[in-house]
């Protein structure tokens, strides 16, 4: 039995999720504002919260948010209705476990908060038992990426990774650590876009009993706890200023102190980072340490979005269709012409996260051996069919000015916001980009 938060303002909806989960013996509270949701993470104890995205007092974000400055680490499944992909991907992004789209599958719910619940003990599997479930590709793409990895993993080189979310970071570093020389020691994994301004030295670097309010004990910090091994920080920009100068300092002396304490602990530990945003632009703009990026810059992987790795796709879909077999005790041996064609064009926001959820919902709706293109999210069509729509080409000035805003947007959002790649795409000059942005009123 799970205790489960349902945050939702649709009361008759909200009841017969109480009612459906509770006679599947979960526990349930039930909410309708995000006010109400603070107070209740705040005096209770949840294993899984389950919250609407657009709510009459906010959004579904604003909880995630709340949720990592408590530094609680609460599984979180998002519900929306609006059948938009990106708007799950930004929710993953600030730490949801997963979301689902209305109206819910009543089984789909269930393999959902099934795997959210399992989300701890996913964390404790050993490195040989991770792999079986990844899969490298095959591409030029794939073969350069583990040509790097191979290079750099034996080395004690200290390695940023960057890439989109969903494109497997943490795989990629685990990955590295398994063929180090420190491969027999721990692996520790820290997510640092969970862990809030306060409880982000704690966390890395432990502390003494009475160090600030709450600390009722000694705390060992993570960087003692990987000693010897390998410490992957993800979302290391996150991290603020201040606790950048003391991971610093750890990784140029090799010493921690913990908070409250004068005694200082020697520490041999591999640094590995990872980030979706570019540091070197969050450097430019002041918010991350110049000395420490170089630092931690040592090597650089970039993992390839999903969309760019060619005949791996494939290659993926019929992977994730196995694993799904497995878990879900399903025999789906083939995909239908129309399906199969639907996967192969979509541009995958979420990367591989996304298309291994969608192949496991896809592979829990396919009562055959053979899926249907009725099994994959609507969404998928919609962004398939806008993808392929008349005048929606890349090059801007073969575009209609009533488009141009959408284009240049959505453009925008695609390069990260980079100006000259958007420039590129569009077939315009940085100039004329800037002139555009200014008469849309795009930021």
């Amino acid at each position: 039995m799970a205790r489960i938060l349902i945050l939702e303002d649709d009361t008759t909806f909200a009841q017969l999720l109480e009612g459906f989960l509770t006679k599947n013996g979960h526990e349930i509270t039930l909410v309708t504002h995000v006010k109400q949701s603070f107070k209740q993470v705040e005096s209770s104890e949840f294993d899984l919260l389950l919250i609407d995205y657009r709510l009459p007092d906010g959004t579904g974000f604003e909880v995630l948010t709340h949720l990592r400055d408590l530094g609680l680490s609460i599984p979180v499944i998002i519900m929306t209705s609006f059948n938009d992909v990106r708007t799950a991907v930004k929710s993953i992004q600030l730490g949801a476990f997963d979301y689902i789209t209305k109206p819910v599958n009543p089984d789909e719910l269930l393999m959902v908060i099934k795997n959210s619940l399992a989300k701890k003990d996913l964390k404790s599997i050993t490195p040989k038992e991770t792999n079986s479930d990844f899969i490298k590709g095959k591409s030029a793409i794939a073969d350069k990426l583990y040509g790097h990895i191979n290079l750099v993993a034996p080395t004690d080189m200290s390695v940023i990774i960057q890439g989109e979310s969903g494109t497997g970071k943490e795989f990629a570093a685990r990955t590295l650590h398994q063929q180090s020389k420190r491969a027999d020691k721990p692996f520790v994994a820290i997510d640092c876009g969970a862990l809030s301004k306060d409880l982000a030295a704690s966390e890395l670097f432990g502390h003494v009993k009475g160090a600030f309010t709450g600390a009722l004990n000694d705390k060992k910090g993570q960087f003692e706890a990987a000693n010897g091994g390998t410490l992957f920080l993800d979302e290391v920009g996150n991290l603020s200023y201040e606790v950048q100068i003391k991971l610093l300092r750890a990784l140029q002396e090799r010493v921690i102190q913990p908070l409250g304490s004068t005694k200082q602990i020697p520490v041999n530990v591999r640094i590995i980072t990872a980030t979706n945003d570019d540091l070197a632009n969050s450097m430019q703009q002041g918010e991350f340490r110049e000395d420490l990026y170089h630092r931690l810059n040592e090597f650089k992987i970039q993992l390839p979005p999903l969309r760019d790795r060619g005949g791996d796709l494939e290659l993926f879909i019929n992977h994730f269709i196995q694993l799904s077999n497995r878990d879900l005790e399903r025999n789906v041996k083939s995909v239908s012409a129309e399906a199969k064609a639907l996967l192969l064009s979509y541009d995958w926001p979420g990367n591989l996260r996304e298309l291994s959820n969608v192949i496991k919902r896809m592979v829990l709706l396919s009562p055959g051996d053979v899926a249907q293109i009725e099994a994959l999210p609507d969404e998928m069509m919609i962004s398939v069919q806008h993808q392929s729509a008349p005048g929606n080409s890349s090059d801007l000035k073969a575009v209609n000015e009533q488009n141009e805003k959408t284009l240049i947007t959505e453009t925008l959002i695609k390069v990260r916001h980079n100006k000259s790649k958007a420039a590129k795409i569009l077939n315009i000059d940085r100039k004329t980009l800037y002139a555009k942005m200014e008469r849309y009123g795009i930021e």
